[in-house]
C-alpha cells in the first residue's frame, strides 16, 4: 500500500511539496446523484421549484466551489483551473439527478479534489433548493469516475 502523501514521519499533517514534478494537463471527472420522491423530480425538471431553476443554480453553484477548493479542503494546492464543467441529468428510473464535473488543468498536481467539490456543492444546491418539498432526498455515490495525467497515470473507475 502507498504512503500518505499528507503525513510526514512523524505523522503531522503537511502540504505535498509538487514543487519539482512538471507541469502537465490533468483532467478528472466526478459524479454523483441526488435520489428523491417521483413528484420532487419532476419539480425540479419542470423548472418551476419556489427557488427557481434547480439544475441552473446547481451547475452555478458547482463551478464556483471548484474555483474554491483549496480554500476548503485542508492542504490543498490552489490550481489554475481552465474548465470546470457540470451536467445534471434526470434518472427517472431511480428518481434521481445525476451530477458529473469534469475538471481541468494544467498544473503540478492533480485536479481530482475539485471535481469532487463540484459535484457535493452542485448535490447539496441541489437538496437545498428542493428540501421544502422533500426532507427525505439522499446524496449518494460520490466519487472518482476518472481521472487523466501526472505520473500516477490514468484511472477509469470499473462501472
Amino acid at each position: 500500500m502507498a504512503e500518505l502523501s499528507h503525513l510526514d514521519k512523524s505523522g503531522a499533517a503537511r502540504m505535498v511539496d509538487v514543487g519539482d514534478k512538471p507541469v502537465t494537463a490533468r483532467e478528472a471527472v466526478a459524479e454523483g446523484r441526488v435520489r428523491m420522491a417521483p413528484e420532487t423530480l419532476q419539480k425540479a425538471l419542470s423548472g418551476d421549484a419556489k427557488k427557481g431553476s434547480v439544475t441552473a443554480a446547481a451547475e452555478f453553484a458547482g463551478v464556483m466551489a471548484a474555483k474554491r477548493t483549496a480554500e476548503l479542503i485542508p492542504l490543498c494546492h490552489q490550481l489554475p483551473l481552465s474548465s470546470i464543467r457540470l451536467t445534471i441529468a434526470a434518472d427517472e428510473k431511480n428518481s434521481a439527478l445525476t451530477v458529473t464535473a469534469r475538471a481541468k488543468t494544467t498544473a503540478q498536481t492533480g485536479v481530482e479534489m475539485e471535481a469532487l467539490v463540484a459535484v457535493s456543492v452542485a448535490c447539496l444546491t441541489i437538496y437545498d433548493m428542493l428540501k421544502a418539498v422533500d426532507r427525505g432526498m439522499v446524496i449518494e455515490g460520490v466519487q472518482l469516475a476518472e481521472k487523466r495525467g501526472g505520473a500516477s497515470g490514468d484511472y477509469v473507475r470499473p462501472r
